[in-house]
Protein backbone atom coordinates (compact mmCIF):
# COMPACT_ATOMS: atom_id res chain seq x y z
CA UNK A 1 0.00 0.00 0.00
CA UNK A 2 1.36 3.43 -0.89
CA UNK A 3 1.59 6.18 1.71
CA UNK A 4 -1.89 7.54 2.28
CA UNK A 5 -2.88 11.13 1.67
CA UNK A 6 -4.08 13.37 4.52
CA UNK A 7 -7.76 14.17 4.63
CA UNK A 8 -8.17 17.96 4.59
CA UNK A 9 -11.50 17.82 6.41
CA UNK A 10 -9.77 16.07 9.31
CA UNK A 11 -7.24 18.89 9.68
CA UNK A 12 -4.39 16.41 9.25
CA UNK A 13 -0.81 17.29 8.42
CA UNK A 14 1.26 14.11 8.56
CA UNK A 15 4.69 14.38 10.16
CA UNK A 16 7.45 13.07 7.89
CA UNK A 17 10.56 13.99 9.92
CA UNK A 18 11.60 11.03 12.10
CA UNK A 19 13.97 13.19 14.12
CA UNK A 20 11.04 15.33 15.27
CA UNK A 21 9.04 12.16 15.96
CA UNK A 22 11.80 10.86 18.24
CA UNK A 23 11.82 14.15 20.15
CA UNK A 24 8.03 14.10 20.63
CA UNK A 25 8.05 10.44 21.74
CA UNK A 26 10.67 11.32 24.36
CA UNK A 27 8.50 14.06 25.90
CA UNK A 28 6.45 11.51 27.85
CA UNK A 29 7.95 11.10 31.31
CA UNK A 30 6.16 7.84 32.14
CA UNK A 31 5.70 9.07 35.74
CA UNK A 32 2.41 8.32 37.50
CA UNK A 33 0.74 6.24 34.77
CA UNK A 34 1.08 2.96 32.86
CA UNK A 35 -1.28 3.66 29.95
CA UNK A 36 -0.68 5.91 26.94
CA UNK A 37 -3.09 6.90 24.18
CA UNK A 38 -1.89 8.44 20.93
CA UNK A 39 -4.54 10.51 19.14
CA UNK A 40 -4.55 10.53 15.34
CA UNK A 41 -1.47 8.43 14.49
CA UNK A 42 -2.02 8.79 10.73
CA UNK A 43 0.82 6.92 9.03
CA UNK A 44 2.49 6.01 12.33
CA UNK A 45 5.65 8.12 12.12
CA UNK A 46 5.34 9.05 15.81
CA UNK A 47 3.76 5.71 16.72
CA UNK A 48 6.87 3.82 15.62
CA UNK A 49 8.93 5.54 18.31
CA UNK A 50 6.23 5.44 20.98
CA UNK A 51 6.18 1.65 20.57
CA UNK A 52 9.89 1.61 21.41
CA UNK A 53 9.12 3.22 24.77
CA UNK A 54 7.55 -0.13 25.82
CA UNK A 55 4.67 1.33 27.84
CA UNK A 56 2.62 -1.32 29.67
CA UNK A 57 -0.55 -0.29 27.86
CA UNK A 58 -0.12 1.65 24.61
CA UNK A 59 -3.05 2.31 22.27
CA UNK A 60 -3.86 4.63 19.40
CA UNK A 61 -7.19 6.03 18.26
CA UNK A 62 -7.71 6.92 14.60
CA UNK A 63 -10.90 8.12 12.94
CA UNK A 64 -9.80 7.56 9.33
CA UNK A 65 -10.28 3.96 8.14
CA UNK A 66 -7.63 4.28 5.44
CA UNK A 67 -5.09 5.25 8.09
CA UNK A 68 -6.18 2.31 10.26
CA UNK A 69 -5.59 -0.10 7.37
CA UNK A 70 -2.20 1.46 6.73
CA UNK A 71 -1.18 1.04 10.40
CA UNK A 72 -2.26 -2.62 10.42
CA UNK A 73 -0.12 -3.29 7.35
CA UNK A 74 2.97 -1.26 8.20
CA UNK A 75 3.15 -1.50 12.01
CA UNK A 76 2.35 -5.13 12.91
CA UNK A 77 3.80 -4.55 16.40
CA UNK A 78 0.93 -2.16 17.10
CA UNK A 79 -1.74 -4.39 18.63
CA UNK A 80 -4.19 -1.88 20.10
CA UNK A 81 -5.76 0.28 17.40
CA UNK A 82 -9.06 1.89 18.31
CA UNK A 83 -11.14 3.15 15.41
CA UNK A 84 -13.25 6.17 16.16
CA UNK A 85 -13.45 9.77 17.32
CA UNK A 86 -11.46 10.65 20.44
CA UNK A 87 -13.95 13.38 21.30
CA UNK A 88 -16.73 10.76 21.54
CA UNK A 89 -14.55 8.20 23.31
CA UNK A 90 -15.43 6.93 26.79
CA UNK A 91 -12.02 7.23 28.45
CA UNK A 92 -13.20 5.54 31.65
CA UNK A 93 -14.21 2.44 29.68
CA UNK A 94 -10.82 1.98 28.00
CA UNK A 95 -8.60 3.42 30.72
CA UNK A 96 -9.81 2.67 34.25
CA UNK A 97 -6.48 3.82 35.74
CA UNK A 98 -4.14 6.78 35.29
CA UNK A 99 -3.06 7.57 31.75
CA UNK A 100 -1.24 9.96 29.42
CA UNK A 101 -2.27 11.39 26.05
CA UNK A 102 0.04 12.29 23.19
CA UNK A 103 0.01 12.88 19.46
CA UNK A 104 0.36 15.19 16.53
CA UNK A 105 -3.05 16.69 17.27
CA UNK A 106 -5.25 17.70 14.32
CA UNK A 107 -5.38 21.50 14.34
CA UNK A 108 -9.14 21.69 13.96
CA UNK A 109 -9.90 19.74 17.16
CA UNK A 110 -6.86 20.44 19.36
CA UNK A 111 -8.76 22.83 21.63
CA UNK A 112 -11.63 20.34 21.96
CA UNK A 113 -9.12 17.62 22.89
CA UNK A 114 -7.82 19.79 25.72
CA UNK A 115 -11.30 20.61 27.00
CA UNK A 116 -11.98 16.87 27.13
CA UNK A 117 -8.76 16.47 29.15
CA UNK A 118 -10.12 19.09 31.56
CA UNK A 119 -13.15 16.87 32.17
CA UNK A 120 -10.83 13.98 33.15
CA UNK A 121 -8.20 15.66 35.32
CA UNK A 122 -8.47 12.80 37.82
CA UNK A 123 -7.34 10.37 35.12
CA UNK A 124 -5.07 12.20 32.65
CA UNK A 125 -1.73 12.65 34.40
CA UNK A 126 0.19 13.97 31.41
CA UNK A 127 -0.41 15.39 27.94
CA UNK A 128 2.34 15.89 25.41
CA UNK A 129 2.07 16.63 21.74
CA UNK A 130 2.13 19.00 18.84
CA UNK A 131 -0.39 21.74 18.16
CA UNK A 132 -0.53 24.91 16.14
CA UNK A 133 2.19 27.17 17.61
CA UNK A 134 -0.27 29.91 18.50
CA UNK A 135 -2.41 27.48 20.51
CA UNK A 136 0.64 25.95 22.20
CA UNK A 137 1.87 29.39 23.23
CA UNK A 138 -1.58 30.33 24.52
CA UNK A 139 -1.71 27.24 26.74
CA UNK A 140 1.66 28.02 28.33
CA UNK A 141 1.32 31.82 28.56
CA UNK A 142 1.36 33.49 31.96
CA UNK A 143 -0.59 36.45 33.39
CA UNK A 144 0.16 39.71 31.64
CA UNK A 145 0.71 38.12 28.26
CA UNK A 146 -1.54 38.87 25.29
CA UNK A 147 -1.66 35.11 24.65
CA UNK A 148 -2.96 34.39 28.17
CA UNK A 149 -6.61 33.35 27.98
CA UNK A 150 -9.29 30.82 28.86
CA UNK A 151 -7.21 27.74 27.99
CA UNK A 152 -4.20 29.13 29.86
CA UNK A 153 -6.14 29.60 33.12
CA UNK A 154 -8.20 26.40 33.01
CA UNK A 155 -5.29 24.13 32.11
CA UNK A 156 -2.82 25.79 34.47
CA UNK A 157 -5.29 25.34 37.32
CA UNK A 158 -4.66 21.58 37.08
CA UNK A 159 -1.43 21.14 35.10
CA UNK A 160 2.11 22.44 35.01
CA UNK A 161 2.54 23.58 31.41
CA UNK A 162 5.75 23.64 29.36
CA UNK A 163 6.38 24.87 25.84
CA UNK A 164 9.13 22.50 24.70
CA UNK A 165 10.09 23.36 21.12
CA UNK A 166 8.89 24.78 17.80
CA UNK A 167 8.39 22.65 14.67
CA UNK A 168 8.76 24.22 11.17
CA UNK A 169 6.22 23.81 8.39
CA UNK A 170 8.34 21.78 5.97
CA UNK A 171 8.42 18.61 8.11
CA UNK A 172 4.75 17.86 7.29
CA UNK A 173 2.80 16.47 4.35
CA UNK A 174 1.17 18.74 3.27
CA UNK A 175 3.04 21.66 4.89
CA UNK A 176 0.70 23.74 7.06
CA UNK A 177 0.66 27.51 6.70
CA UNK A 178 1.82 27.99 10.29
CA UNK A 179 4.49 26.65 12.62
CA UNK A 180 3.70 24.07 15.28
CA UNK A 181 4.66 23.88 18.93
CA UNK A 182 5.28 20.87 21.18
CA UNK A 183 4.05 21.12 24.76
CA UNK A 184 3.92 19.04 27.91
CA UNK A 185 1.23 19.25 30.59
CA UNK A 186 1.90 17.44 33.86
CA UNK A 187 -0.80 17.05 36.50
CA UNK A 188 -0.09 19.26 39.49
CA UNK A 189 -0.90 18.45 43.11
CA UNK A 190 -4.27 20.21 43.15
CA UNK A 191 -6.91 17.51 43.57
CA UNK A 192 -9.77 20.01 43.63
CA UNK A 193 -9.76 23.79 43.34
CA UNK A 194 -10.56 25.72 46.50
CA UNK A 195 -13.82 26.95 45.00
CA UNK A 196 -16.90 25.78 43.11
CA UNK A 197 -15.20 24.29 40.04
CA UNK A 198 -18.24 24.54 37.77
CA UNK A 199 -18.59 28.21 38.66
CA UNK A 200 -14.82 28.71 38.20
CA UNK A 201 -15.11 27.62 34.56
CA UNK A 202 -18.06 30.00 34.06
CA UNK A 203 -16.21 32.91 35.67
CA UNK A 204 -13.06 32.43 33.59
CA UNK A 205 -15.02 32.15 30.35
CA UNK A 206 -17.22 35.14 31.17
CA UNK A 207 -14.21 37.31 31.99
CA UNK A 208 -12.27 36.50 28.83
CA UNK A 209 -15.32 36.83 26.59
CA UNK A 210 -14.85 40.58 27.09
CA UNK A 211 -11.10 40.63 27.57
CA UNK A 212 -10.71 44.27 26.44
CA UNK A 213 -12.97 45.44 29.25
CA UNK A 214 -12.31 45.46 32.97
CA UNK A 215 -13.56 42.55 35.00
CA UNK A 216 -16.27 44.71 36.52
CA UNK A 217 -18.00 44.98 33.15
CA UNK A 218 -17.68 41.25 32.44
CA UNK A 219 -18.84 40.18 35.90
CA UNK A 220 -21.79 42.60 35.85
CA UNK A 221 -22.88 41.18 32.48
CA UNK A 222 -22.69 37.57 33.65
CA UNK A 223 -23.61 37.57 37.36
CA UNK A 224 -26.16 39.38 39.51
CA UNK A 225 -24.33 40.23 42.74
CA UNK A 226 -25.05 42.09 45.97
CA UNK A 227 -22.18 44.45 45.15
CA UNK A 228 -19.28 44.78 42.74
CA UNK A 229 -16.62 46.03 45.15
CA UNK A 230 -13.98 43.31 44.75
CA UNK A 231 -10.53 44.95 44.35
CA UNK A 232 -9.64 42.85 41.28
CA UNK A 233 -12.67 44.03 39.30
CA UNK A 234 -10.73 47.08 38.12
CA UNK A 235 -8.27 44.81 36.32
CA UNK A 236 -8.48 43.11 32.93
CA UNK A 237 -8.75 39.30 32.84
CA UNK A 238 -5.22 38.72 31.49
CA UNK A 239 -3.83 40.37 34.65
CA UNK A 240 -5.22 37.71 37.02
CA UNK A 241 -3.36 34.56 38.07
CA UNK A 242 -5.11 31.22 38.53
CA UNK A 243 -5.24 31.74 42.31
CA UNK A 244 -6.81 35.18 41.81
CA UNK A 245 -9.51 33.63 39.60
CA UNK A 246 -10.13 31.04 42.33
CA UNK A 247 -10.51 33.81 44.92
CA UNK A 248 -12.78 35.79 42.59
CA UNK A 249 -14.96 32.69 42.07
CA UNK A 250 -15.38 32.23 45.83
CA UNK A 251 -16.31 35.90 46.19
CA UNK A 252 -18.84 35.71 43.34
CA UNK A 253 -20.44 32.58 44.80
CA UNK A 254 -20.79 34.23 48.20
CA UNK A 255 -22.32 37.39 46.73
CA UNK A 256 -24.57 35.98 44.03
CA UNK A 257 -28.27 36.76 43.95
CA UNK A 258 -29.82 33.67 42.47
CA UNK A 259 -32.91 34.36 40.37
CA UNK A 260 -33.73 30.76 39.39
Amino acid sequence: MSRIQPKKNLGQHFLKDKGIAVRIASTLTGEGYDSVLEIGPGTGVLTEFLLKRNFTDFRVIEIDHESVNYLHEHLPALKNILTGDFLAMNLDHYFPDKMAITGNFPYNISTQILFKVLSHTDKVMEVTGMLQKEVAERICAGPGSKAYGILSVLLQAYYDTEYLFTVPEHVFIPPPKVKSGVIRLRRNKVERLDCNEVLFFKVVKACFNQRRKTLRNSVKSAFLLKNYDHPDLGLRPEQLSVSQFVNLTRWIEAGRILTE
